[in-house]
Order: structure tokens, then C-alpha cells, then sequence
């Protein structure tokens, strides 16, 4: 088995690299993971996994010009190949970003990326560790219960247009998004690699998807 995670210039792929080799080491089969920028890599994984820091335009733009990447990303993803986004590229997922004007995403949840509403004391990116609420049920979140904490850093966030397609919730001057996912695609507005005990054991739980 094989967990790709898509390397398209968006940064801090070491960390989550570290974090799917540890949680690969204890799971059944040991999967191979590979940090790949190649679109022909992407037909061999069993999972595939869309990290991404910055904004949203730079992002799209990194992963488009890699070449054959987005198309690939499409088929395997319609193939049913399971998907985890973190962070931007949970945000790549919906069908439109605000950043700096509006520009297309994937449109696999379809839905808007959109400032965070300001919210007087509260700093502007949503920074640190804030609690996750799950909204309904799904296999890889079935650790994350009520008071459960995750770290995030984001200054956007994403309102899908379906509120069955919001996994889970977190609050900072408001509810936003925590989680998102529909089918075999599944996002997490925070990192799964800095939320310690937490997120090593929802990417344990990921590996082990099969929808």
C-alpha cells in the first residue's frame, strides 16, 4: 500500500510526511508513504492526501502547474480512492475561494471559501488549539468527541452549500467548519500532523478507510 501526499510547493510537507510514517508504522501492512510532486505516482497510492499552507489562489496555482496533477487527482479521487485535504487543501476542496479575488477550487464539496467574520477581541488567523465538535458521524473522526482539541491556523474558512457535507465544528466568535467531506473526500480545516495524540490517531483511522 501506498499514501501519496501531493507535493506542490505549498510547504510543511516534512511535518506531515513524520506524522503518516509514524501512524503507517503501526498499521496493518505498513503502508509506504511518498511525498510526490509526479501525477503518474498518484495511480499506484491507496490513499492520497492534499496538505497546503498559504492562500488559496497560490495553492491552486502551485497544483495546477504541476503537470497532468489536477486531472489525476480527479480521476483517482472518482476512482474512489480515499482523500484527506488538511488545512488549504481542505479549502482547495470546495468550488470556490475569496482570497484574493475569486477563483475556482476542485468542487468536490461544492461550497465558498470566505474570510473568517471579524469578531471584535478574537485576533484574526484563528491560531492555536480550539475545540472540535463532531456534527455527525463518520469513521474517521470516531475518536473526536466533545472536548476534543485540535490545532488550527487559518484565516479563511469554508461554508459548504450542503450543511450535511460539515463533519465537525469548531467556535471563535462563531461556528466554522472544523471538517468537511462527502463520498471517499474527507478535510480538516486543522492539522491533523501538529494536533499531537489526536491527530496521530485520526490519520491512523484514515489509513485504515475504506469507503
Amino acid at each position: 500500500m501506498t499514501v501519496a501526499i501531493v507535493d506542490y510547493g505549498s510547504g510543511n510537507l516534512r511535518s506531515a510526511a513524520k506524522a503518516f510514517e509514524r501512524a503507517a508504522a503501526d498499521a496493518p501492512g505498513r503502508p509506504r508513504v511518498e511525498v510526490t510532486a509526479d501525477a503518474a505516482a498518484l495511480a499506484r497510492a491507496h490513499h492520497i492526501v492534499l496538505p497546503g499552507v498559504g492562500a488559496f489562489v497560490d495553492c491552486m496555482t502551485g497544483l495546477s502547474r504541476l503537470p497532468g496533477m489536477v486531472d489525476a487527482l480527479r480521476e483517482r479521487t472518482d476512482a474512489g480512492v480515499p482523500l484527506l485535504g488538511i488545512c488549504v487543501g481542505m479549502q482547495l476542496m470546495a468550488t470556490t475561494g475569496e482570497e484574493h479575488g475569486v477563483h475556482a477550487g476542485l468542487g468536490w464539496v461544492p461550497g465558498r471559501v470566505v474570510p473568517i467574520p471579524s469578531a471584535g477581541h478574537l485576533r484574526i488567523p484563528h491560531m492555536g488549539w480550539n475545540e472540535v465538535e463532531p456534527c455527525r458521524d463518520h469513521p474517521v473522526l470516531a475518536g473526536i468527541g466533545s472536548g476534543t482539541h485540535a490545532y488550527f491556523v487559518h484565516s479563511y474558512t469554508m461554508v459548504p452549500d450542503d450543511p450535511g457535507d460539515v463533519l465537525a465544528v469548531t467556535d471563535y466568535g462563531g461556528r466554522m467548519s472544523a471538517a468537511v467531506g462527502r463520498d471517499n473526500v474527507l478535510g480538516t480545516q486543522f492539522h491533523p500532523e501538529k494536533s499531537q495524540r489526536v491527530g496521530l490517531a485520526l490519520i491512523s483511522r484514515f489509513l485504515a478507510w475504506r469507503p
